[in-house]
């Protein structure tokens, strides 16, 4: 399997096509399958063909907008001048503990007990 890092000094998606004078980036069946895998998804061969189109479509997009000159625009978080309003926090009672763990398949003293995701 293709590795998901540049080589040194490299690009990740090498362009592979050209359209208007825009590079086409595309992403391979196997760099599709490896997405699924990392997503848990299970893809039918049609979904294989369908993501890769549809996802080297939004590669695409992005190369363009990475095209684009904003070597004059400063640096913004947001596009209005907004602030976060916030309430002070409240010191309030919590939830009963034995009524949340009552939903939990598996509680184990007093926590949620998960099965483990990290086993590879």
């Amino acid at each position: 399997m293709p590795s998901l890092y540049p080589p040194p000094g490299g690009c990740y998606n090498p362009p592979n096509r050209i359209r208007e004078g825009i590079r086409e980036l595309g992403l391979t069946r196997e760099e599709v399958l490896h997405i699924a895998r990392l997503a848990r998804v299970g893809l039918s061969e049609e979904d294989v063909a369908r993501f890769q189109e549809q996802l080297s479509e939004i590669l695409d997009h992005f190369d363009v907008l990475r095209q684009v000159d904003t070597e004059s625009v400063p640096p913004t978080s947001h596009t209005l001048d907004l602030q976060n309003v916030t309430s002070p926090d409240q010191v309030c009672d919590s939830f009963p503990r034995k009524e949340i763990l009552g939903n939990a398949p598996l509680p184990e003293e007093g926590f949620f007990r998960v099965r483990a995701v990290l086993d590879e």
